[in-house]
């Protein structure tokens, strides 16, 4: 299971870009078929542990892979297809 972290300001009504980040991920999450946890974060602190300085900040299983963008489906569906082929270089090991 992927565990993805969106940090950034996600306010309802408002279109930020960690809205779009998050909507990426999601729908890149279902081109891909797999098994993905969602988490928010506006916390500087949190931010700080991954050494993200840009929001929109996307981290996967605690591991930041964007930041300062909001990458297109296609951008997310690669960096989640490479954590995916890494996790399983890690388990035949």
């Amino acid at each position: 299971m992927i565990v993805l972290l969106v940090a950034g300001t996600l306010q309802i009504g408002l279109f930020t870009n960690a809205y779009a980040l998050e909507k990426h991920a999601k729908q890149a999450v279902a081109q891909l078929g797999v098994e993905a946890t969602f988490e928010k974060s506006g916390d500087y602190d949190e931010y700080a542990r991954y050494g993200l300085l840009a929001t929109p900040g996307l981290v996967v299983n605690d591991k930041l892979v964007s930041s300062g963008k909001a990458p297109a489906v296609s951008q997310v569906v690669t960096l989640l297809t490479n954590v995916v082929a890494n996790s399983l270089t890690r388990e035949a090991a």
